[in-house]
């Protein structure tokens, strides 16, 4: 009786402990093979650690809790507590989100190195509060992109005429533009349907996602370009982070800047990987020349920059200060 006892015990105190944690469902859009989607898995783990089970994180990875477009709106409601998008996909709602994506406007990876503690990212976190979320987590995904096409490479400026290709939000697309391209908004999830079925001819994506969304499958050219860098964020319901405890909120944090790191270190790594997976599987891979590289910054950066002023006003003209600093 007594053992009987002490287990009934033991199996009411682990039923008590897994009801007073807190539920945290993060959505997000990325396939599970993707470097950043494995970051996600690892920053999730490290949160229930540091928070000691407080913390109960769920990651619902490849759209398969809220389509990628919804997940701000969802986390802004509280109908989810959390989630990652990339920068682009703030569009109109937040341009702002969108300097890196400048092209060639932040290549570095020195400054990315600084970017979660600079003044450029404190900037964005208040104009994520302002619209209703609160950020937790910076993580870089890229600034080595790919531009995929079917039949020849796009390599020069004049190879996009006449293009359609799936775009990266309004001021980034101006830049494809000018190039003569016509841009097409789907949800990344969509793009490999979108390239097999030719409702797009090409696409700009991570070097390292062309691999991991496997559109060497529906696409045979790519060009690796320093084009743009992107990110994904991680943000809470702030009405909800505010009930939690103070060591579940220093569990967030910690974890948010320890996953930072672990981004980095995987986004470099699988930039550095990806072009040789490219080819095993039997495609075409140019690394864009400073020369081409040039000709695509002339042709893009005038257009992206007068977009991105008059989209994003003052505050636009002050981070992309803020930006040059951390160069």
């Amino acid at each position: 009786m007594t053992k009987l006892f002490a287990a009934l015990l033991a199996t009411a105190a682990s039923v008590t402990a897994a009801q007073a944690a807190t539920q945290m469902r993060c959505s997000h859009q990325l396939p599970p093979a993707h470097h950043i989607a494995k970051v996600v898995e690892q920053w999730a783990a490290e949160v229930e650690t540091l928070s000691e089970g407080e913390l109960d994180v769920q990651i619902f990875g490849a759209d398969s809790l809220v389509k990628a477009n919804d997940n701000i709106l969802a986390v802004a409601k509280g109908d989810i507590e959390c989630a990652f998008s990339l920068n682009f996909q703030w569009g109109k709602t937040l341009p702002l989100m969108n300097v890196t994506v400048g092209p060639y406007t932040m290549s570095s990876i020195e400054a990315w190195k600084k970017w979660p503690t600079s003044e450029a990212a404190a900037l964005l976190e208040q104009r994520l509060s302002d619209k209703g979320v609160r950020n937790i987590a910076w993580l870089f995904q890229t600034n080595t992109s790919v531009f995929t096409s079917k039949g020849r490479f796009l390599q020069t400026p004049a190879d996009f005429k006449g293009v359609k290709m799936r775009g990266l939000g309004p001021a980034f697309d101006t830049g494809l533009a000018a190039m003569g391209a016509t841009t097409v908004t789907m949800p990344g999830s969509e793009v490999y349907q979108g390239l097999a079925t030719g409702v797009i001819d090409a696409a700009i994506t991570d070097v390292a996602a062309a691999v991991s969304r496997k559109y060497y499958e529906v696409q045979d050219h790519f060009v690796v370009v320093p084009a743009l860098g992107a990110y994904l964020h991680g943000y809470v319901n702030p009405g909800w982070h505010d009930g939690l405890s103070d060591k579940s909120k220093q569990a967030l944090t910690q974890a948010g800047q320890s996953a930072a790191q672990w981004a980095l270190d995987a986004s470099q790594a699988a930039a550095a990987s990806a072009p040789d997976e490219l080819r095993s599987h039997g495609v075409q891979v140019h690394v864009a020349t400073d020369a081409e590289n040039e000709a695509f910054r002339a042709a893009m950066q005038p257009a992206f920059n007068e977009a991105f002023a008059a989209e994003s006003g003052d505050d636009g003209t002050a981070l992309l200060g803020l930006v040059q600093k951390l160069q």
